[in-house]
C-alpha cells in the first residue's frame, strides 16, 4: 500500500505472504535441481582420482608430473625476471635524459599543429553549431519543433531567416509538440496564430518507447502484449507522415527532413515516435544529442536529427534559463534560473502545483520544496541545489503543465511578408493539415486550465548559427568530462618539468633566509622607552569624567 506524501510504497509484507514466497522459491529451486539431475548437469566439479595403485609404473608417472610442474614454474620465474630487467632499463634511460622526457601522444601533436581542430571537439559549442549548419544545408524540408507551453519562446528568428534565404528551395514546417501539457483552448489559439505564418502540425510524442529495434516491436505484436499507456501512444504522427509522404512523391529522389529546435523541445522523441522504435537517445537532460544522425523512416523519407540551437547570451534571463545548455557552475546559475522562472509565474498557482505553503522569495520556495521531496543533507539541512535542478527539469521536461497566453494582435515578424508566407504554404495540403490537427486535439487528453500554471513569455529566443559568433563557455556538463581527460596529460607535463622547479625553490629559500636575517637585525635595534603615567582620581573628578550613579538611580 502506498503511504500518503511519500514517493515510494512500503516494502513490508505480512508473514503469511513472505513465507508463501519463500516456499515457492524452494519449490522452484528443487524443480531446477531435478531437471539438471535428469540431464546430467551438475555444479559440483569432479575430483581428480589421481593414478590408481594398481597401475604399473605409478612412481615414474608421478615423478614426470612433478618435473613438468617444476619446469613450468621455472619458465614463469624467468619471464618475470626479464620483465623486471626491461622496466629497470627504461627507468635508467629516462633518468639519463630528463631533458627529452617521454614522447608526447599523437593527439597532442595534432592539436599543436591545428589549434582549430582542438577547439572543434565533440564537447565544444562550436562543434554543435557546425553540426546544426550541416543539417540545415543537407535537408530539403526543415521541421522546427516548438514546445506548446511556450511556442513563441521556442522560435528562433535566425533559423527562419536562414531557411528563407534559400528562396523556396527549402520548406519550413512547424511542429507544436507537447500539446498534452497545455489546455485545449490554448493549443487551438496557438495553432491558429502559427498557421498564419507557416504550416503547423499539432503533435504529442511518445516518451516511453521500449523497443530498440523493429524485430523487438514485431515480437511484442506477435505476443499480443500491446502497451496503450499515456506515455507510449503518439498523436499527430499519421498526419505528419502523410504530409511528408505527399511531399516526397513530388520531390525527385529521397526526401531529407531536418529536425531542428532548442534543447528539450522533443526532437529526438519526435523521430522515435515517427519510427515507432527508440532509435535516438532522448531524455530529460538538455543537450543529449551531440551530432547529426540520419534515420530512414520510409523508402522515400529520411530524417536527420540535430543538436539543439545554442541560445545567444543577449537573450533575457528567462529564455536562457529554459533554453540554454546547463552549466556545471551550479550554485549560482541554477538558483538564478529558478529565481527568474518564478518571477514570470503566479506564485499561488506554483504553490498549488507543488503543494507548498506561501513563500517570499525563491530561496524560501526551494527550502520548502526540498523538505517536501526529501532532498536533505547531513543534519537535516535542505539541499536547495538538488531541489533547483529537479524544478528546472520539470519545466524543461515533459511533466509539468504550464501555458503562455497568445498575443491578441498578432503581427508578422520583420523578416516575413505576405508573398513569403504564400510561398512557404504552397505545396502543403491545408485541408488535410487542419483535419489532422482537429483529430489530434480531440483525441489528446489535455489538462484543466485551473491545474496549469500561467507563464509570461519573453518573446522569441535569439539563436547562434554562425560559428564565429559562438564563444566557448566554461562549465558546460559535456565539457567537464573533456577537462577531466585533459587533467591526466597536464600531470605528466608537470612531472617532466619537476627538476628545474626544485632549483627555483632553493633560490627562494635562500632569499627568504636573507630576509629573515634582516628582520632579526632590525628587531635587535628596536628599543622601548618607558613613560611616566600619573593616576590621580581628584583630577578626574574635576574634569567631570567620573560617572555619577545618583543621576540614574534615585
Amino acid at each position: 500500500m502506498k503511504r500518503p506524501k511519500l514517493k515510494k510504497a512500503s516494502k513490508r509484507l505480512s508473514c503469511g505472504k513472505r513465507y508463501k514466497i519463500q516456499k515457492k522459491v524452494r519449490e522452484h529451486n528443487r524443480k531446477l535441481r531435478k531437471e539438471a539431475k535428469k540431464k546430467g548437469v551438475t555444479k559440483r566439479v569432479k575430483k581428480d582420482p589421481g593414478v590408481p595403485n594398481v597401475a604399473p609404473f605409478k612412481e615414474e608417472v608421478l615423478r614426470e608430473a612433478e618435473q613438468r610442474k617444476l619446469m613450468l614454474e621455472e619458465i614463469k620465474a624467468k619471464k618475470k625476471l626479464e620483465k623486471q630487467k626491461e622496466r629497470a632499463e627504461k627507468r635508467k634511460k629516462e633518468a639519463a635524459s630528463p631533458e627529452d622526457g617521454p614522447k608526447p601522444k599523437k593527439v597532442k601533436k595534432e592539436t599543436a599543429k591545428n589549434p582549430e581542430k582542438a577547439s572543434m571537439d565533440k564537447f565544444s559549442r562550436k562543434f554543435l553549431c557546425s553540426e546544426l549548419n550541416k543539417v540545415i544545408d543537407a535537408s530539403d524540408v526543415i521541421i522546427e519543433v516548438l514546445d506548446a507551453r511556450d511556442p513563441l519562446g521556442c522560435r528562433c528568428p535566425q533559423l527562419e531567416e536562414a531557411v528563407l534565404r534559400y528562396e523556396g528551395k527549402k520548406k519550413l514546417l512547424l511542429v507544436l509538440n507537447k500539446i498534452d501539457l497545455v489546455p485545449k483552448k490554448n493549443a487551438e489559439q496557438w495553432l491558429q496564430i502559427l498557421q498564419r505564418e507557416f504550416p503547423t502540425v499539432a503533435f504529442k510524442a511518445s516518451t516511453l518507447l521500449q523497443d530498440k529495434t523493429v524485430q523487438d516491436k514485431k515480437k511484442r505484436r506477435w505476443s499480443g502484449a500491446v502497451d496503450q499507456s499515456r506515455g507510449v501512444v503518439c498523436y499527430g504522427g499519421s498526419c505528419l507522415l502523410q504530409l511528408l509522404g505527399d511531399c516526397a512523391a513530388v520531390h525527385q529522389g529521397p526526401l531529407k527532413v531536418g529536425i531542428v529546435g532548442f534543447p528539450n523541445v522533443g526532437k529526438s522523441s519526435l523521430i522515435n515516435s515517427l519510427k515507432g522504435v527508440r532509435t535516438c537517445n532522448a531524455g530529460a537532460l538538455r543537450g543529449m544529442t551531440r551530432c547529426k544522425q540520419e534515420i530512414h523512416i520510409s523508402k522515400n523519407v529520411k530524417v536527420i536529427d540535430s543538436p539543439g540551437i545554442l541560445a545567444s547570451p543577449s537573450n533575457p534571463a528567462v529564455s536562457l534559463a529554459l533554453r540554454d545548455l546547463p552549466s556545471t557552475e551550479k550554485r549560482e546559475s541554477v538558483l538564478d534560473a529558478v529565481r527568474v522562472v518564478l518571477k514570470h509565474c503566479n506564485s499561488q498557482q506554483v504553490m498549488l502545483q507543488y503543494n507548498v505553503p506561501d513563500f517570499k522569495n525563491h530561496q524560501e520556495f526551494l527550502t520548502l520544496f526540498a523538505k517536501k521531496r526529501g532532498f536533505l543533507q547531513k543534519g537535516g539541512v535542505p539541499n536547495s541545489e538538488q531541489a533547483a535542478e529537479v524544478f528546472l527539469c520539470d519545466w524543461t521536461g515533459a511533466k509539468l503543465s504550464y501555458h503562455s497566453k497568445p498575443p491578441e494582435n498578432h503581427l508578422l515578424p520583420p523578416y516575413l511578408s505576405d508573398t513569403l508566407v504564400a510561398e512557404m504554404q504552397n505545396g502543403w495540403p491545408n485541408d488535410k493539415l487542419q483535419q489532422g490537427n482537429m483529430e489530434t486535439i480531440k483525441s489528446v487528453r489535455c489538462p484543466n486550465p485551473a491545474s496549469s500554471i500561467a507563464f509570461i513569455s519573453s518573446g522569441p529566443t535569439c539563436g547562434l548559427l554562425n560559428i564565429d559568433d559562438v564563444c566557448e563557455v566554461k562549465g558546460t556538463e559535456s565539457e567537464t568530462v573533456h577537462e577531466e581527460e585533459g587533467e591526466e596529460e597536464e600531470e605528466e607535463e608537470v612531472l617532466e618539468t619537476q627538476e628545474p622547479r626544485l632549483d627555483l625553490k632553493e633560490d627562494e629559500m635562500e632569499k627568504s633566509q636573507t630576509k629573515g636575517e634582516k628582520v632579526q637585525k632590525a628587531a635587535a635595534q628596536v628599543t622601548f622607552q618607558s613613560l611616566p603615567v600619573s593616576i590621580d582620581l581628584t583630577s578626574a573628578q574635576k574634569d567631570g569624567d567620573a560617572y555619577d550613579f545618583n543621576v540614574d538611580f534615585k
